[in-house]
Parts: C-alpha cells; structure tokens; sequence
C-alpha cells in the first residue's frame, strides 16, 4: 500500500531538493545533456522562482518527492496561461519514485485549488513531447490536446505540448 502523499506549499528548507529533483527529472526525461544549458541554470534558482510564483511539493513520509509551480496570465512564471486559466509548470517526480501517485496527487491537488479560484475556468500545462506516462495522467483528468498552443522553449529544439482542462 502506497503511504500518504502531502501536498503542501513549498519553503525555503525545500529549495535545494526542488532544484535537485527538477534538473534530475529534466535530464532523465533526455531533454538536455546535463545541468549547465542557461533554462537547466534558471529553472534551479528555485528562491528566485518562490519570490514571484507559487510552488508546492508532494511530501511522502517526511521526504520531498515533486514538486510543481502554478501561475496566472501575466505572472512571470506563466508561459501560456491566458485571462481565465491557472497554468501549472515543472511538475517533476523524483525519477527514482515516478509512477507512486506523486504526479497524480499534485494534479489533483491543482484541480480542486482551481476550482477554488476566481475567475479562474480552466487550467492548463506543458509537457514534453515524449512524456508519455505524463500525457496519459493529464488524459485520465480529462486535459484535452490544444496543438495550436504547442510551442518551442527559446534557444533549443525542445517542443511543447499544451494540455488544457476546462473546470
């Protein structure tokens, strides 16, 4: 039986294992070849992250597991939320317990949060395009494909794919 998974508002204790688990998910998923590419250097400046976005972990039995950064159009974290949408960015599993229930206990968790929000109607993410354990999980929860939103992140080859959920 899997234990409780918590899903929880991030602190500063929890930066350095955000960071560790994020580059070792991106790296793992073959993204890029290892932690010095300038988005790998960005995306581990997790305080920087903390001062102008929302990010929340997945604890299980006292030990960080995931972690996933929400934002709202407009918000510098928001790559492609528009007006009405919560997006949620980096949600990583730690690759040594990915398919635990982690992934699915943060997407829930993001789904009754919005629902939970004014004027928020719908929510959306990103996700590499040979991320399909991740694509299933966002079909299980009823996200639909928006290709038309799928985008390229700036300075490489990696596209993304936009899922959309309307609450």
């Amino acid at each position: 039986m899997q234990s409780q998974i918590l899903i929880r508002p991030a602190v500063p204790a929890d930066y350095s294992e955000i960071a560790r688990i994020t580059v070792d998910s991106y790296l793992a998923a073959g993204y890029f070849e290892d932690s010095s590419h300038p988005y790998m250097q960005r995306i581990q400046q997790v305080a920087d992250r903390a001062a102008v976005a929302v990010i929340w972990v997945a604890e299980r039995q006292g030990a960080i597991v995931g972690s996933v950064t929400l934002a709202v159009a407009g918000e510098p974290y928001a790559d492609i939320a528009r007006p009405g949408e919560l997006e949620f960015r980096m949600l990583v599993v730690d690759p040594d317990v990915q398919r635990s229930g982690a992934g699915r206990a943060m997407v829930q968790a993001i789904i009754e949060h919005a629902r939970g929000m004014q004027g928020i109607d719908s929510v959306a993410l990103t996700t590499g395009v040979t991320w399909e354990s991740a694509h299933g999980l966002y079909r299980a929860f009823n996200f639909e494909r928006t290709p038309e939103r799928d985008w390229v992140v700036p300075d490489t080859d990696v596209k993304l794919l936009v899922y959309r959920m309307v609450l």
